[in-house]
């Protein structure tokens, strides 16, 4: 009898082990064959209570903000840049008269333009006068009803200009072409060709930070200082509408 019950329980002990290698192979097969993602879900389950804990918390903020900053900066930079680029200065529509062009010289083409604004309309000598893409020239004389635009191409006519990236000071002179050249206060003018060209930001004359051109050529060496040509953003043959800005005048 004692012997039957030895055997029986022999035989349960070795089903038990045989069943308990088996699942252990199984799970090990298993884990090998997902290549340990079953294991992985089980272990993110049993931790998941536990995390994040609080210092992982703090670096998770800390993250967050970091990365939140540098974006709102990258946004920002973005939206200046666009601005710039697009002229969209932020000017109230009390501060700029809208006009249309309605006459050009042939034998003054890149001298001067006739606009449909006059002093009758607030339009006054001396104002700035920007287009679609930029800064174009300033008013030189008006009449009750319309009024002539000198443009920066005008042979003789400056202003004063600006590069960003470098922070220096030149100043635009037209050549008669559609592109003026910007004549450098400095002996080292750093100038690059694609350098955004501006109204500088310390402006009093006109308003600062307004869109002129791009550099596209520079000579360093040129005497007695060195200069760049511009390639205006506003191309003075292209456009058939302007803006006059009051708050200069």
């Amino acid at each position: 009898m004692i012997k039957a019950r030895r055997k029986i329980g022999f035989h349960l002990l070795l089903k038990s082990r045989f069943w308990i290698i088996f699942l252990c192979g199984v799970l090990l097969f298993g884990v090998r064959w997902t290549k340990g993602a079953g294991y992985l879900d089980l272990y993110s389950i049993l931790i998941k209570p536990i995390l994040p804990g609080t210092a992982q918390r703090e670096w998770i903020k800390e993250g967050e903000n970091i990365d939140r900053e540098i974006r709102l900066k990258l946004l920002e930079d973005d939206n200046n840049r666009l601005r710039r680029a697009l002229s969209l200065q932020e000017f109230k529509s009390d501060e700029r008269i809208s006009a249309a062009v309605i006459s050009r010289s042939s034998r003054n083409w890149w001298q001067q333009l006739e606009i449909n604004k006059g002093a009758l309309d607030g339009v006054l000598k001396g104002q700035t006068v920007v287009g679609p893409g930029g800064l174009i020239g300033l008013v030189d004389n008006t009449t009750p009803l319309t009024a002539r635009v000198r443009l920066l191409t005008d042979p003789g006519h400056q202003v004063g200009a600006w590069i960003d990236r470098t922070k220096r000071h030149g100043i635009l002179t037209g050549m008669g072409t559609n592109r003026p050249k910007l004549i450098f206060l400095n002996k080292n003018s750093f100038a690059k060709i694609g350098d955004a060209v501006t109204t500088s930001p310390a402006s009093t004359l006109l308003p600062p930070n307004l869109t002129i051109g791009i550099v596209k050529f520079v000579d360093e060496k040129a005497l007695p200082s060195p200069y760049a040509i511009v390639q205006l953003t506003a191309s003075p043959e292209a456009i058939d509408w302007v803006q006059v800005l009051k708050n200069n005048g």
